[in-house]
C-alpha cells in the first residue's frame, strides 16, 4: 500500500513537475514540444499493451478472456470519447490565443481546458492504481511511468496560456496542482477497487487500457503531427516504446 501512494504521489507530481517547467519555459517550441509529447506517447503506448491489455487477457484465462478484454477496451474507450464531448482536451489546447481579447473570455476558455485536463485525469490516475491490482509490481510501475512521463509536458502546456490571461503565478500554480491532485485521487480508487474485488480486474485492467490508448490516438499523436515534426515525433514515439518494452522485460 506504501508503494501505491508513493506511485500516486509520483504520478500526479509529475503534472507539477510540468508545471514549474512551463513557468522556466514559457515559450517552449513546438517542434521540442512535440518531440517531448510523442515520447510519452510511445511510453503510454508500451504501458498500455504490455501492463494493461496483455495482463488483462492472462488473467482472464487467455482466449475465453477476450470478449471481457474488448468490451473493456471498447468502454474505456467510449468514456474518454463522452468526456471529450463534455469538454475539449489536449488537442484543443493549440486553439487558445494568448493575445486575444476580452481578458474576462480568454480566461474562462483557459480555465475550461484546464477542467478537462483534470477530468481526464481521474481515468488516468484509475488505470495506474488498476496496474497495480495484478499484483506484478513492475506492471504497476511501468504503467505509472508512462502516465507520469505524459504529465509533464501536459502540465507545461497549460502555464503560459494562464499566465497570458492575467492569472497570478501563485493561482497558476495552484491550479495546476489542482490537475495532479485529481489523478492521485483516481490513482487510490482505481488500486482499491481492484484489491476489493479481483473478479473484476481482468475487465479493469482492459477498461483502463482503453482509456489509455484512446487518450494516445484520438489525443497525443494528432498534436504532435500539426507543426511540421512528424517524422522527428515518430521516431520519438518509438524511443519511448522501446525503452518501456526494455524495462519490462528487465524488470520482470
Amino acid at each position: 500500500m506504501k508503494l501505491v501512494l508513493l506511485t500516486a504521489l509520483g504520478v500526479g507530481g509529475a503534472t507539477l513537475l510540468g508545471a514549474l517547467l512551463g513557468f522556466i519555459f514559457k515559450k517552449i517550441s513546438h517542434k521540442v514540444g512535440d518531440i517531448i509529447l510523442s515520447f510519452a506517447a510511445g511510453v503510454m503506448l508500451a504501458a498500455a499493451v504490455i501492463g494493461l491489455v496483455l495482463p488483462s487477457v492472462e488473467l482472464g484465462g487467455g482466449a475465453k478472456a477476450l470478449p471481457v478484454v474488448i468490451l473493456g477496451i471498447f468502454l474505456g474507450a467510449l468514456t474518454v470519447n463522452l468526456l471529450d464531448r463534455l469538454v475539449p482536451h489536449l488537442h484543443k489546447l493549440s486553439g487558445v490565443d494568448s493575445e486575444s481579447h476580452p481578458e474576462s473570455g480568454k480566461i474562462d476558455k483557459i480555465l475550461l481546458f484546464v477542467l478537462a485536463i483534470a477530468i481526464h485525469n481521474f481515468p488516468e490516475g484509475i488505470a495506474a492504481g488498476v496496474g497495480f491490482g495484478t499484483g506484478d509490481v513492475s506492471d504497476g510501475l511501468i504503467i505509472a511511468a508512462g502516465i507520469a512521463l505524459q504529465n509533464i509536458p501536459e502540465g507545461m502546456v497549460i502555464i503560459a496560456p494562464m499566465l497570458s490571461a492575467g492569472i497570478s503565478q501563485r493561482r497558476t500554480f495552484l491550479i495546476a496542482a489542482s490537475t495532479g491532485a485529481v489523478e492521485v485521487v483516481g490513482t487510490l480508487i482505481g488500486y482499491f477497487a481492484v484489491t476489493v474485488s479481483q473478479a473484476i480486474l481482468p475487465f479493469a485492467l482492459a477498461f483502463a487500457g482503453g482509456t489509455m490508448l484512446y487518450v494516445i490516438s484520438d489525443e497525443m499523436i494528432p498534436e504532435t503531427h500539426t507543426h511540421g515534426s512528424e517524422r522527428g515525433a515518430t521516431y520519438a514515439l518509438l524511443v519511448g516504446f522501446c525503452l518501456m518494452l526494455a524495462m519490462d522485460v528487465l524488470l520482470g
